[in-house]
């Protein structure tokens, strides 16, 4: 197993790599600006985090979604077209009451699995 990203202050890792499975988890982004900007932002941040592994977009089979507000969806589901190609993963939305300071905070956070394939092959 192999952990990346890891923030000592908010213990915990930004990538795990177990196995043939890549956990990503808390992407976000753009924080305090409005959704479709924190979406962007998120996504820019998922891809990031894939590239440690040397892995894109088209890996990921799972995402977990987070929004403050559920009704955001639609606004995510244009992003996800046009980053995803119709080769969608599976995917969950959920609202959530983020722990953020300040007036404005998060909107969005994207928590991924990805798959990836053997070396050898």
């Amino acid at each position: 197993m192999k952990r990346y990203d890891i923030n000592e202050d908010w213990a915990l890792s930004g990538v795990i790599e177990a196995g043939n499975f890549v956990f990503v988890g808390y992407c976000v982004g753009n924080i305090g600006q409005p959704i479709e900007q924190q979406i962007v932002g998120a996504l820019n941040h998922l891809e990031e985090r894939l590239k440690l592994v040397d892995l894109t977009f088209a890996n990921v089979v799972q995402m977990d979604v987070l929004f403050k507000d559920v009704f955001d969806i639609p606004v995510m589901e244009k992003l996800l077209k046009e980053t995803f190609h119709g080769k969608f993963p599976v995917r969950k939305s959920i609202q959530t009451a983020f722990a953020h300071s300040g007036e404005v905070g998060i909107l969005f956070q994207i928590d991924a699995i990805a798959f990836k394939e053997d070396q050898g092959k």
